[in-house]
This record gives structure tokens, C-alpha cells and sequence, in this order.
């Protein structure tokens, strides 16, 4: 008690005659808690502690924890400090005080003094970003360095004389006191948050608007752009009109602002601050700003840390030290600009991982194509590699072809015009861009953003972009269809990184052209979806895909080339075989695929760190900059020593295969191989740059910068980028052999057999009495859906195509339990097909395939509900894409159409949908279904096979009735059509309670013997069904006409009929 009594003493109030000195020193400077700066110095715009005239960096103005006079006013309110016998350690005088106090006499006014005006404007304008404002006093906000501090103890005793005498019996209990003092910490920061808000009106919800002063709810709002209003932008300081000028017209990026060795961010920034890096937020400077800051040397790791949350940051750079700002004038400040703006879809540095960082802008309109198709112009760009593509593609209204595109691109970012996409294309793009485990960003532009054709020509030649590529850019538009769709998506993308300040990647990036369906099998967006060619269905990531499957690449940038192998595969019968005879190759020279990953594992990202060193040529600009441009310089010596190092290691590699003769003859023929040594050898030119690394950078990794290393290096690269296009020879010709030694390792190390695909010629045009297409299996396993402890699945074959007697399946109608591995059979399929096209082997004993042009899937029940689609209108959409695109070289598969309504409606698609395909198209057909009586009705066609996932029952207990035993999947394919789908039993392994499955059993029960007729001429459905009657009624109206000509269908008919007569007598004898 002692203790606490002793304590309690130093909060009692002071007296009389101290409290009314203290209220009327209040009375004067006004009643503030935390003193503004106008409070202490009489200055509106900045304090006299700091240098006048001069943005002064924050660690140089000496931060006063207590004001220099702190001591005698202490002495002269009679009051006795805690800190009286320390004080002194506390408080600092120098010359600027001095300075302080010819200010104050200098200006004893208490008007607030006009600030100069600026050319400044809330309007959006072609505008320099640079603001050099003169005779202004207030240099910067306030930062938590240079802001008075005042400490909590202090705090406390100001409080406490706002209560009366009587409250005098709260301080008998330490509790009250400390929920009091809290009570009135809290209301004091509810005030300040109120005050913040009155002084930033315009930045409210509530009342924000855009710089054209449209609402949110404007459909033209402009989110990127913010309105301020002329008075405020009047009584702004020039820091703050630095700041504020840029702000307006980036109010979709973080916005760091340089304050001497800090950066800071404000109001909504600072909010993203503290929610995301739980930065301490402080409420300081002219206004009373919202911010929170970080020193020059946490820069770096901040920004990356907002990039890897989907955040855009910039950073306002100081272009001159304060000494240059002295130089120009007493009362000159630090000029300012926006340098960099990094977001997701355009990051270079950091850890961005080895997949591709993709920006994508689209450009929709219609070219007058039949049948209602649209047309899609693209473009986009790896700023990491520095390559830019652009194509074009024409899309029905499922849109399969732009989901293909979204699939094979995955980009981080789309751009579109803003009400330009048609609704199909916006349900596309929310489709495919959730697929993944991180959802693509969607940035809608105005049309002042995707220009046209003829426009965006003449910008990219009046602002000299492209210039660094080896060909014109105007050649990569040569084999696009609708260039001048893609020229606008060009365009697009061009003004969107243009605002980004990205124009050295502009002026030296390469523009390629890109065919997402050209010469390759086609798989569209969906079926990469269905067959989890990228990303699993379970939670979006690599784990059980294909690409994860065949992924044994060493370098980055192999696995890039991977990917973009997968969703082109070949579809020519001699490109294929020849990265067959390399995988092969390999496969029986075991040591040679270990060298090689030797020496792969030694290089770096090489295709990432050429475009880098390609796009410092035109970044002078950052190394112009007087706190950054060392460190950029230090990076880019780096890189360029990295890139010289690594190459050489590659090269080392193309040498020792070269003496392989037979290796070198197989790789010629997968790739360009490209010429080391001779007279236009790379081996005497690479050789120079590494004496040059060696003596001029020797610690390249680390090196001390001196005053003569930006010129040197310079020459360098432009010497290096002559042969820009021999390297990017020599880092493809390495990319191939990591992709094609993955193959191998893949093959080698399996779990199961692995097969070469015998891979044959595309079918011509086929009669009734021919095969056509053919795929042929033994011994074909899912390659990633092992079971527990790693077992591999049961293998199965699978023959559609040539048959014997004339009997030529092309469909396969599968039936079986639930369970029972139907799914699994039709992905294995597939993917055996992608693989073989890959070049690559197959999980299968025996592969016989005629090339697939396409590659069709309508798999599982999904729907999305975000699009407003059912699940059965995802099945039909999903079908229809198929019965207007699929032709006889398809493969297509089916599960379980018809599930998602009515049985009557659901057993009537799929019968029509699966006749279609049959008679009419005369795909390769992989037809999953529940429908029993499907099997009936097709039992006899010549074109048919059925066949069954295979079960068995073991006996729970002796007694137990077949619907009480519990099944057995055996996951093996059998002849013949299997007798029910045993849903009770699989209804028992879920858990459903047994009653319900009885009342279920008895139900099911009563509806056979109701409709027991039906059944019985559904049992005789196989001897003949509706299918022969209509092959007669076609035969009878085909007699009929005189001098008719008989086509492929009418052929077709007559066979079918011809075998059924045929199997029947041979039945009869």
C-alpha cells in the first residue's frame, strides 16, 4: 500500500495556482494534446526545428524528445518532473534552434500565410510526374522521426485536471485508474480519427469520386483516377502536392514516398500498411495524415511482400540529394517522381518461382464469321523474359477456344475493354480464371485504352518501342488471322504498361506470334480442366496432374518449354517419332541422362537473366537516380556475370554431347542446333566476355562499385546483345534437352510398364465397309492414380477401330457400379493420347493410335453457380461443343450425360447424343453411362462395343441377402454390359443409414414389378431395336425414289442392316 500510495501521489492534480497557469498556456498556443507544429513555432506550413528551405532526410533533423525549455517551465509551474535529474540527457541545442527562433521573430503573425500556387489539376492529363515547386516551406508530411514526441507519462497528467475534486475517490483503486486512463486514451484517438476524416472528405466512401467527378456508381467510374478538389489542392504543401499529384492518377497502386532514407505511405495506403505488414499507424504531419513508413533498407522485401498479395506498388523516387536542392536554390525542394510501378502480372525480381508471369489483354469483336462466331484478338507479355505474343481466334459461344487460351497463357492479370466483352466471354473468363490455386486479377479499360489498329501503329513508332527486336514487330502479325483485333490488344497491353513505367521493357522486348490451336491437338479450356492437365480438382494445385507427372526438368526454364509442349502436342507422325528416338536414346544410356542433369543442375534462370541484361540498355533512366541507381547498377552486374557464367556451363554441355555423333544427328532433328566453334562460332565470342567478367568484375556476385564500372558495363552488354538471337539458340537448345530428358526419367523410373506409341497417319475419308481411325491399348494404367502404398491400378485394353469379320467398334459403351473406376479408365485414355503426341512414352504395354486432331471431355457434375449455370446447362453446353466441332479423327468422352435432369429427358440426350456421334461423326467414342437400357438398344450395332467395370460381393454375414453384401471393385474392363449399378451398396459405404437403404430396396423393388413390362421389352430390345426399325424405314423411303443417289449415310445403313441379317442367320444355323 505504501508502494502504491507513493506512486499514486505523482498523478494527484497540481494546484491552483499551477492548473490555471497551465490552462492559460493552453489558452494560448490552443488546446491540443498532441502540439502541431503551427502550435509550437507559429509556422502553418512546416516547423522551425527542421532546415528551412531544404527537404532535409528525417535522420538528420535531431528528434527533441523534449522541447529545449522544458526545464524552466517545469520550474516555473512549481511542479516537480519524474525525469528532473535526467532531463538534461534529454534535450538538445544547436544552431538550428537558433534558426528556430529568428523564424518566429521573423513572423509573429498568427494569419496563415497563402502557399504559392502550382500548375496542378484534378483532371487527368499528359503530364510529367515530376513537380519542382520553389519558396516553399514546408518540405514533406510529417514523418513519425521528425514528429514531436510526448511521452505517455506526460500524457496522463494532462488528463487527469479534467476531472473535478470529487473524483478525487477514483484514484484509491489502481484498477479504476488504469481503466480510466484507457477509457479516455480511446476517446482522445476516436476524436483525432474524426478530425482526420473532417479534413479528408473527398477520399470518404461516401463521397469519393473520380477525376472526371464521377461517382462509383457511375458505370463510367474510372477507379484509378481520384478527384481533389481545387481549394484543397491550393492550401496543400509542396510535398503533399508531390505526393497528392501523382496519388490521384495511380489510386489503384500502393504509392511509396521517398522522405529521405524512409518510405512512407498515406491515408488508404497506409491502411493496406497496416492491415498487410502490421506497420504501426501514426496520425502526424500537415493534416493530420494517416501513415506508416519503413526505412530504405526494408524496401525491397515490403514491396515484394505486397506483390505476392495481388497488390501494384510504386515508388516515388527522389531524383537529387539535398544538397542538390541547396545548390539550386535556398528554398528549393527535393523534386520527386514516380520511377516504378510493380504488380503481380509484370514482377522480374523476387522470388516469382520458374512458371511464366503472364499480362493478357483481349480484344473481342466480330469479323463477319458464319455462324454467329466471334473473334478474339490477344496479346501478351513475360516481362521476366522479355517477350511479347499476339494472335487471334475464332470462338463459338461456349467459348472453348478463349478458355484454351486462359488454360494455356494462365495469366496473372487480364485486361479488356471496359463494356467490350460479351457475356459469354465474361462468364468464360471467371471461369477458367478461378481454376488455379490464386484467382487472376480483372482490369477493365476504357476505350481510350485499346486504340485502334492504325493508332496503335503510330504510337509504337512515335515512341520507338520494339526496337531491340531482331525482326519487326509488323513480321509477327503475318500469320495471325485478325491482325487488326490483335494490334489493338497490342495496343492495350502497350498503354497499360506505359503506365506502369515499364518502356524499357517496351522499347527492347521481342514480339512473337502465338497459335493456340495451329498445327497441335486441340484441347480446349475445358478438357484441360477435366483431365487436371495443370491443376488438381481438389484444391487447385500441381499435386496428381500430368504436368506434375511428367516434370523431371533441372532448370526454370525447361519447365516453362514443359508447359508450353503440353498444351501444343504434336500432331505430325514424324516430329513425334523424332523426340521418340531421342527419349529412347537416352532411356538406354543411362549415363548420359545423369551428365546431363549435372549440368543442367549448375545453370541458372538464362532465359530470365537475357532479358534482363536486354532491358538494361534502354533503363539509363534508373541509373540516373541518386539513392538507387548504385544498387541497380550492383544487381545488373550481377546478372550479366550470372548470364556469361551459366551460358558458358551450357555451352560445355552442347560440347560434350557434340561428340556423341549419334545423340547430335537425333537432337538435329528435334532442334536447331547451334554453331559453337568456326569462324561464326559462339565459343570465341563467349570467351572474351568471360576474360571481361573476370577481369573487371571478378566478385561479380558482390562487387565493389567504382566510378568507371557503369560505362564498362554498358559497353559490354551492347557488345553481348549483337548475338541476342544466337543465345536465345542456345538457351532453347537447352530448354529441349531438359524437357526430353524428363521424358526419359519418367519412362525410366515409372511404377509400371511404359511403352513406345506406334503413332500412325492421320484416317482418310471413310466408307462404311473401312475401319478409319484406330486406338488400340494393352496393358493401359492411369499414370498418377495409384492406390494405397503406392499400387498401381489394374490394367485394361482397349481396342476401337480395325476389328475382325467386318466388325469395326469405334464407340465404347461402358457401364458398371458406382465406383468401379469408370472416370479413371476414360483419363487414362487421354492421357495416354497427349503423351504419345508428346513424344513421350506411354503407361501401357502396347499403343496403336491414329493421330487425334482433337481431344473432347464431359466429365463429373459441376456447376457454377458465380455464373448463373445449372449443372445440367454445363452438361449441355459442354455437349454441345462437342456435336459441333468433334469430326472422325476426335476423341471424345462422355460420362454420365443426361444426369443433371429428368430420367425420361436425361435417357433421351444421351440416346441421341451417343446415336450422333455414331452414325454421324464416326469418332472414337468413349460413352460412360447408368442408362441400362442404352445397352439394349445398342447391343447389336456394328459400330458398338459394350463392356463393363467388373465387380464382386463378398458376404458380410451367412443369410444376408445381395443387397447386404458389400462390394468388390475389381477396376477391370469386361465384355458385356453390366446388369445394374449396385447404387444401394455404394449408398451403404457412404454411411447412409440402413433403414433408409431398406425403405430404398423395398422402393425399388415396387417400381420394377409396376413397370415390369417395360422392362421385359426392354430385355428384348437386344434381338431388335429401335435402331433397326429406323434402318428399315430408311431402306423403304430410299426405294422409294427413282434414280436416287446414295450417300455415305445411306451406305452406312445398308451395312448395318447386311450385319444384322447376317449375325441373325448365322444365329439360326
Amino acid at each position: 500500500m505504501q508502494r502504491q500510495k507513493s506512486i499514486l501521489s505523482l498523478l494527484q492534480k497540481p494546484s491552483p495556482a499551477s492548473q490555471n497557469g497551465a490552462v492559460g498556456e493552453a489558452k494560448g498556443q490552443g488546446a491540443s494534446l498532441f502540439p502541431s507544429k503551427q502550435n509550437l513555432n507559429g509556422d502553418v506550413c512546416g516547423s522551425s526545428l527542421e532546415v528551412t528551405g531544404t527537404d532535409t532526410p528525417p535522420e538528420k533533423v535531431p528528434r527533441k524528445v523534449l522541447p529545449v525549455n522544458f526545464a524552466s517551465n517545469a520550474e516555473a509551474r512549481g511542479s516537480s518532473s519524474l525525469f528532473s535529474s535526467i532531463m538534461h540527457k534529454f534535450v538538445k541545442a544547436d544552431d538550428r534552434e537558433n534558426g528556430s527562433l529568428r523564424n518566429l521573430a521573423a513572423d509573429k503573425s498568427s494569419d496563415v500565410e497563402e502557399l504559392p500556387r502550382v500548375e496542378l489539376t484534378a483532371k487527368p492529363s499528359e503530364k510529367a510526374n515530376v513537380l519542382n515547386v520553389e519558396n516553399d516551406d514546408d518540405l514533406r508530411p510529417e514523418t513519425p522521426a521528425t514528429r514531436p514526441g510526448i511521452s505517455r507519462f506526460k500524457r496522463i497528467q494532462d488528463y487527469f485536471p479534467t476531472f473535478g475534486e470529487k473524483d478525487n475517490s477514483l484514484l484509491d483503486s489502481s484498477k479504476r485508474i488504469k481503466l480510466l486512463q484507457e477509457s479516455i486514451v480511446g476517446n482522445n484517438n476516436h476524436k483525432n480519427d474524426s478530425d482526420v476524416a473532417s479534413k479528408f472528405e473527398w477520399l470518404d466512401p461516401s463521397r469519393i469520386k473520380d477525376a472526371n467527378g464521377r461517382r462509383p456508381s457511375d458505370p463510367l467510374y474510372d477507379k484509378k483516377t481520384l478527384f481533389i478538389p481545387p481549394d484543397v489542392l491550393k492550401n496543400m504543401s509542396a510535398s503533399q502536392k508531390q505526393y497528392w499529384g501523382v496519388k490521384c492518377q495511380y489510386m489503384d497502386i500502393v504509392l511509396f514516398f521517398k522522405v529521405g532514407k524512409f518510405y512512407e505511405l498515406y491515408e488508404i495506403d497506409a491502411e493496406i500498411g497496416h492491415k498487410e505488414l502490421d506497420w504501426k499507424m501514426t496520425v502526424s504531419g500537415v493534416g493530420k495524415c494517416r501513415q506508416v513508413g519503413i526505412p530504405e533498407s526494408g524496401i525491397d522485401d515490403a514491396v515484394q511482400k505486397l506483390v505476392a498479395r495481388g497488390y501494384k506498388v510504386g515508388r516515388m523516387e527522389q531524383l537529387e540529394t539535398s544538397q542538390q536542392a541547396k545548390a539550386r536554390g535556398a528554398n528549393s525542394v527535393i523534386q520527386r517522381k514516380l520511377v516504378q510501378v510493380i504488380t503481380p502480372s509484370t514482377t522480374v525480381d523476387g522470388n516469382i518461382g520458374p512458371d511464366a508471369v503472364h499480362l493478357l489483354a483481349i480484344k473481342e469483336g466480330n469479323y463477319g464469321v458464319e455462324n454467329g462466331s466471334t473473334t478474339y484478338g490477344f496479346a501478351f507479355v513475360d516481362c521476366a523474359a522479355l517477350k511479347f505474343w499476339v494472335g487471334s481466334i475464332s470462338d463459338d459461344a461456349t467459348c472453348s477456344a478463349l478458355g484454351a487460351l486462359l488454360m494455356q497463357v494462365s495469366p496473372k492479370e487480364v485486361l479488356y475493354e471496359h463494356r467490350g466483352l460479351s457475356r459469354e466471354a465474361h462468364k468464360a473468363l471467371k471461369k477458367y480464371s478461378f481454376s488455379g490455386t490464386k484467382a487472376v486479377q480483372l482490369s477493365p479499360g476504357f476505350s481510350t485504352d485499346f486504340l485502334d489498329a492504325s493508332e496503335v501503329r503510330n504510337m509504337i513508332q512515335s515512341k520507338g518501342y520494339f526496337k531491340g527486336s531482331p525482326n519487326s514487330y509488323f513480321n509477327a502479325f503475318d500469320g495471325v488471322v485478325h491482325h487488326d483485333f490483335a494490334m489493338c490488344a497490342l495496343g492495350g497491353l502497350v498503354s497499360h504498361m506505359s503506365r506502369l513505367m515499364l518502356k524499357d521493357i517496351l522499347q527492347s522486348g521481342d514480339v512473337l506470334p502465338y497459335h493456340v490451336y495451329q498445327g497441335c491437338l486441340r484441347i480446349d479450356g475445358q478438357t484441360i480442366v477435366n483431365l487436371e492437365i495443370f491443376s488438381n480438382s481438389a484444391d487447385g494445385g500441381s499435386s496428381g496432374t500430368l504436368y506434375k507427372y511428367l516434370d523431371n526438368c533441372v532448370t526454370s526454364s525447361g519447365k516453362r518449354l514443359l508447359r508450353n509442349w503440353i498444351c501444343h502436342p504434336l500432331k505430325d507422325v514424324d516430329s513425334i517419332n523424332k523426340r521418340l528416338d531421342v527419349v529412347e536414346e537416352l532411356m538406354s544410356h543411362s549415363e548420359i541422362m545423369l551428365i546431363i542433369g549435372q549440368y543442367l543442375r549448375k545453370l541458372p534462370d538464362l532465359e530470365r537473366l537475357l532479358g534482363r541484361v536486354k532491358a538494361s540498355i534502354q533503363s539509363s533512366a534508373s541509373l540516373a537516380l541518386p539513392m538507387i541507381g548504385k544498387k541497380v547498377l550492383k544487381q545488373l552486374v550481377k546478372a550479366f556475370g550470372t548470364l556469361v557464367k551459366g551460358l558458358w556451363s551450357g555451352m560445355d554441355l552442347l560440347r560434350l554431347l557434340q561428340k556423341d555423333a549419334d545423340m547430335v544427328s537425333l537432337l538435329s532433328k528435334v532442334f536447331k542446333f547451334p554453331i559453337l566453334s568456326g569462324a561464326n562460332g559462339l565459343d570465341e565470342f563467349l570467351t572474351q566476355f568471360e576474360a571481361a567478367i573476370e577481369s573487371d568484375f571478378p566478385n561479380y556476385q558482390n562487387h565493389d562499385l567504382t566510378d568507371s564500372d557503369a560505362e564498362t558495363l554498358s559497353i559490354l552488354i551492347e557488345l553481348f546483345i549483337e548475338k541476342a538471337s544466337q543465345w536465345s539458340q542456345v538457351i532453347h537448345a537447352l530448354n529441349c534437352i531438359d524437357v526430353l530428358r524428363s521424358f526419359a526419367v519418367t519412362a525410366s523410373f515409372s511404377s509400371g510398364t511404359m511403352g513406345r506409341p506406334v503413332v500412325l497417319p492421320q484416317s482418310k475419308t471413310m466408307t462404311s465397309n473401312q475401319g478409319g481411325p484406330i486406338l488400340k491399348i494393352t496393358g493401359l494404367w492411369h499414370p498418377f492414380a495409384l492406390g494405397e502404398n503406392g499400387v498401381l491400378p489394374v490394367p485394361n485394353d482397349i481396342f476401337l477401330g480395325e476389328g475382325v469379320n467386318d466388325y469395326t467398334p469405334r464407340a465404347l459403351l461402358l457401364t458398371g457400379p458406382n465406383m468401379g473406376g469408370k472416370s479413371t479408365l476414360l483419363r487414362a485414355t487421354c492421357l495416354a493420347v497427349i503423351l504419345a503426341q508428346l513424344g513421350s512414352f506411354v503407361p501401357c504395354e502396347t499403343f496403336v493410335i491414329s493421330l487425334v486432331d482433337t481431344i473432347f471431355t464431359r466429365l463429373g457434375a459441376t456447376d457454377r453457380i458465380m455464373t448463373g449455370e445449372s449443372t445440367f446447362l454445363v452438361e449441355c453446353t459442354e455437349t454441345a461443343s462437342v456435336l459441333q466441332n468433334a469430326t472422325q479423327d476426335s476423341l471424345v468422352l462422355l460420362d454420365e450425360l443426361g444426369r443433371g435432369t429428368s430420367t425420361f429427358d436425361g435417357y433421351a440426350i444421351a440416346y441421341a447424343v451417343f446415336r450422333h456421334l455414331v452414325e454421324k461423326v464416326h469418332c472414337r467414342l468413349l460413352f460412360a453411362t447408368h442408362y441400362h437400357p442404352l445397352t439394349k438398344e445398342f447391343a447389336s450395332h456394328p459400330h458398338v462395343i459394350l463392356q463393363h467395370m467388373a465387380c464382386s460381393f463378398k458376404v458380410k454375414s451367412e443369410g444376408c441377402s445381395k443387397g447386404e453384401q458389400e462390394p468388390s471393385f475389381l477396376y477391370r474392363l469386361t465384355n458385356g454390359a453390366c446388369p445394374e449399378s449396385y447404387g444401394l451398396q455404394v449408398a451403404i459405404m457412404a454411411g447412409i443409414p440402413e433403414k433408409v437403404v431398406e425403405a430404398a430396396s423395398k422402393a425399388g423393388q415396387v417400381m420394377k414389378i409396376s413397370v415390369g413390362e417395360s422392362f421385359k421389352s426392354s430385355e428384348q430390345r437386344s434381338e431388335f431395336s429401335s435402331l433397326h426399325e429406323e434402318w428399315l424405314r430408311s431402306l423403304v423411303s430410299v426405294s422409294q425414289v427413282e434414280n436416287c443417289n446414295f450417300d455415305d449415310c445411306d451406305y452406312d445403313t445398308l451395312f448395318c442392316l447386311w450385319h444384322e441379317l447376317k449375325n441373325s442367320y448365322g444365329a439360326s444355323n
